[in-house]
């Protein structure tokens, strides 16, 4: 069940580029992404305690905690970043350098916590650079 979800991610990642491109054209980038942020931030919320997860708020570890914090900021970072490059840039050019995410969390999971790095993931990676350096070399 996990690729459903995953192709559901896909789908509303790939809108999502197609949408911010619209919306950043006329506003600075930085706040596209703070109005970006708080739509999310109720959104998440507003499931949270919909289906009555905020009760295990109090069971997040402090090691758990921590992790979620600098993901959190990687996150803001990314996505700083991201709506600076559509600005500037056209999306058919950013997205895919956005996905090369893909290829360097593949090399960083092997890396930082020890997943297996088999010839077949290693190609696709390979693969996925190799495509993204096509589309964005002149």
């Amino acid at each position: 069940m996990w690729w459903f979800y995953a192709l559901l991610s896909a789908f509303f990642a790939a809108l999502t580029a197609i949408l911010a491109k619209i919306g950043v054209a006329d506003i600075p980038s930085n706040l596209a992404t703070a109005i970006r942020t708080i739509v999310i931030l109720v959104l998440a919320w507003a499931i949270v305690f919909a289906r009555g997860e905020y009760k295990s708020f109090g069971a997040v570890s402090k090691h758990g905690l921590l992790f979620l914090v600098l993901s959190g900021i990687a996150t803001g970072c990314s996505w700083i970043f991201y709506f600076k490059a559509l600005q500037i840039g056209k999306v058919s050019q950013v997205a895919p350098v956005d996905k090369l995410s893909v290829a360097l969390t593949i090399i960083l999971s092997a890396i930082f916590l020890h997943e297996a790095l088999t010839w077949k993931t290693a190609i696709g990676a390979g693969l996925i650079i190799a495509g993204t350096l096509v589309l964005i070399l002149k």
